[in-house]
């Protein structure tokens, strides 16, 4: 009989999935991606019948990303995410020390332009949104973070001092510095002032106390309770945390932004596939427009490589912007 995901070699032995899930919290590795590779991992087991990890190799793997192309019809992104939770149950859980595995070969992402704004249609979208998401969407494209650097942006890595935000653990697990637009320091005052009411009667409450990056929480017990380490734009209401069980405020959702952004652009009457991260192209763009240079753009933007940026530079080149056409 073949190993089933739930059935182990030993009868103490975690359940496999248990086991990913141990070596993605050791590492570190965000709620997020531990629920997306646990997820693409049952998917690979259940499509091959159930039959246990150990039992397939690289032809069992190519079949089942061959149908995820061909019968789920999905994104060469969506290929590869699958791919890496597949390669890292192979290399961190069951240790595998198989040349195929080096050699599985990732599908190419075809080249995509960025959608950007023109400056008039980001002030209409920006007409469209209002209190906290007018806020946070002004982050987006006045700071050119993700969306998710500014759901997750805490109190202590806003500097109004020298209005710059410092991003921890961005893409790539890197920090950065940007800047704190002079436009949005003055709003962002006074909803830090909201959060700050908020949270001391979180406090008052028995509450108050947010998740900790790594081993912050063992280092500094208290730290968690401190000003300093709240987010800058927490949820609405308490919630328990999956992990731990215990129920604390955490970060917004960042659908609740994303719904907001769709909603603000389809009102502005302009139908580019718009989106959050669009915002954050606009930013990118509009520095380069403004005659910025591309390395100091490269860095504000977090790009390891400046070949990433570059993508950029293609608005600059277009008819209209810097090129004429013959018929004018």
């Amino acid at each position: 009989m073949p190993q089933t995901v739930a059935a182990s070699s030993a009868g103490d032995k975690p359940k496999l999935l248990d086991q990913v899930r141990d070596v993605i919290r050791r590492k570190h590795f965000s709620l997020r991606t531990e629920r997306t590779y646990c997820d693409w991992i049952r998917r690979f087991i259940l499509y091959h019948r159930k039959r246990h990890p150990r039992e397939m190799a690289e032809a069992e793997i190519t079949d089942f990303l061959t149908h995820l192309a061909r019968d789920g019809l999905v994104a060469a992104a969506t290929q590869n995410q699958a791919l890496s939770a597949i390669l890292f149950l192979y290399r961190e859980v069951l240790k595998h020390d198989i040349g195929w595995l080096d050699q599985m070969e990732r599908v190419k992402r075809p080249a995509r332009l960025p959608v950007v704004l023109t400056r008039d249609e980001a002030r209409r979208v920006f007409l469209n949104l209002h209190g906290r998401h007018r806020l946070m969407a002004g982050l987006l494209y006045g700071s050119g973070l993700r969306l998710m650097e500014c759901v997750r942006l805490r109190v202590k890595d806003v500097d109004f001092g020298y209005l710059r935000i410092t991003v921890r653990e961005g893409k790539g697990g890197k920090d950065r510095v940007t800047m704190l637009p002079v436009n949005l320091a003055k709003s962002l005052e006074r909803e830090l002032r909201k959060v700050r009411a908020q949270h001391e009667e979180d406090i008052e409450s028995g509450f108050g106390e947010v998740y900790l990056p790594n081993a912050v929480g063992r280092k500094f017990p208290n730290a968690g309770r401190e000003w300093g380490w709240q987010y800058v734009f927490p949820s609405s209401r308490l919630s328990v945390d999956p992990r731990t069980g215990q129920k604390r405020r955490h970060h917004s959702d960042e659908s609740v932004l994303q719904a907001a952004v769709k909603a603000a652009v389809r009102a502005a009457g302009i139908t580019k596939p718009a989106t959050c991260h669009t915002l954050r192209h606009s930013f990118a763009t509009h520095l380069l427009e403004n005659g910025y240079d591309i390395r100091t753009v490269q860095e504000l933007l977090g790009h390891k490589d400046v070949s990433t940026t570059m993508i950029y530079t293609h608005v600059l080149n277009k008819p209209g912007l810097g090129v004429k056409s013959p018929l004018d």
